[in-house]
């Protein structure tokens, strides 16, 4: 009863604050993605020289996904797997603030109300983003910051470009497809990045912490973490009115580290629900489907993305390479146990209709690792086909094929190999 009430009041509480904020929620908020069918296609926030400020701003947003799943799984090892049927997936809620403080500063926090891997809300991260120096003091580098941005925060690390065209959590709308890469690319962690952009070009370094879970308490070895360092440098220029290209590269490297998240880092969960689980087994395995590398301490990890444009035609690559130490002991570094894994993805699609409102596409995914001194050289495969109609610019209904198989493992992925069908439907505002 008291958890009924206070949802009730939690509920009156986010209604009150949409209607008190309705108006400024439709405002224009300068350097920002839009969060519906017109943020396709965008990466680093903008950057725009003008400004709008004119006072406080408060924008109140969010998303909501629900899936259809209707797929397979089988093996050929001695483990059997859960019996799967068809049915609907958790639904799954985000919360977004955005709030302009000054002029050109502005704040974003983003809480999952409700995911695969949490049934309660909690909070992903937010950051701040400064596009002007002015409240140190009026035009202060102002011939600087008219190219620069600086964020800081608990924060959504820019590393490679994939992670624009995920899924994050309830955040659909941005991925023509349902589920993201196998090996995912994405972390939080505290620490600040400072943009550079121009005339089509683009720089970028930062710094973190390493860490998805903070905390001061030192391990064994008397620390309490290390550092992890991250840069970018790209292109991305619309040619003319029917072409438009990017590509770019990203390095993140860390020293020690007791943890490393930069490929399991997703609380929010995979959208395979309990593919290739053991029948029986006392938990399920909220990233099902994905894969990520074993390592302990250390890794240095590059992306490369294409993307092109022409007409209604969109390309987009992914090309991976992560390395590192896979001892879980930092005080030994035995160069036995280091490993290699790296990912490739191709996605065509081709957008169409009124204002692109209709899409089909494919997407290729292979990763391949191999690591503790070649006890183990895996391969998995995934296809994916799908389709989308923007019903409005805020609702987006998906519809995909997905196989994925497995090579190399033991246990419950032995030859394994999970396919089907999904639909999603998308609400972003």
């Amino acid at each position: 009863m008291k958890s009924i009430i206070k949802n009730l009041i939690l509920g009156a509480i986010v209604l009150g604050g949409l209607n008190m904020y309705a108006q400024n929620s439709k405002r224009h908020i300068d350097n920002f993605r839009q969060p519906d069918q017109t943020g396709i296609n965008t990466f680093e926030a903008p950057k725009e020289t003008e400004s709008t400020f004119d006072g406080l701003k408060v924008r109140v947003g969010g998303a909501s996904t629900l899936q259809f799943q209707a797929l397979d799984h089988e093996n050929s090892g001695a483990t059997p797997l859960a019996e799967l049927g068809s049915n609907f997936n958790l639904p799954t809620a985000n919360l977004d603030l955005d709030v302009v403080l000054a002029e050109g500063v502005r704040m974003h926090l983003r809480t999952y109300l409700s995911s695969r891997h949490h049934p309660e809300p909690y909070v992903k991260g937010g950051y701040f983003q400064i596009d002007k120096l002015d409240f140190i003091s009026e035009g202060f580098l102002s011939d600087i910051m008219q190219y620069a941005t600086i964020k800081v925060g608990h924060m959504e690390n820019n590393y490679g470009d994939a992670h624009f065209r995920r899924s994050d959590n309830a955040q659909t709308i941005f991925n023509p497809f349902i589920g993201n890469l196998i090996m995912d690319s994405f972390t939080t962690e505290v620490g600040a990045e400072l943009y550079y952009q121009r005339n089509g070009f683009l720089g970028m370094v930062g710094f973190s912490n390493g860490k998805l879970n903070q905390s001061v308490v030192a391990g064994a070895n008397g620390r309490t973490g290390g550092a992890a360092f991250l840069a970018k440098i790209g292109y991305d220029k619309q040619l003319n009115d029917d072409l438009r290209l990017r590509l770019t590269g990203s390095l993140y490297n860390t020293g020690y580290t007791p943890n490393l998240y930069l490929f399991n880092a997703d609380r929010a969960g995979s959208r395979y629900y309990h593919v290739m689980e053991a029948e029986g087994a006392s938990s399920d395995n909220f990233r099902s489907g994905r894969f990520a590398p074993n390592f302990k301490n250390s890794v240095t990890a590059i992306m490369i993305n294409p993307f092109v444009r022409y007409k209604g035609f969109e390309f987009f690559g992914t090309l991976e390479r992560a390395s590192g130490s896979t001892n879980a002991n930092p005080a030994t570094l035995d160069p036995e146990m280091d490993g290699v894994t790296n990912q490739f993805a191709s996605e065509l699609l081709y957008r169409f209709g009124k204002n692109d409102n209709f899409y089909v596409g494919g997407r290729y995914n292979v990763v391949n690792s191999e690591y503790d001194d070649k006890a183990q050289d895996i391969t998995i495969k995934r296809t994916q086909l799908g389709a989308g109609w923007f019903m409005t610019k805020n609702i987006l209904m998906k519809a995909e094929y997905v196989h994925q198989n497995y090579d190399g493992f033991s246990g419950a992925l032995e030859d394994g190999k999970f396919d089907g069908f999904m639909l999603e439907a998308a609400i972003s505002f």
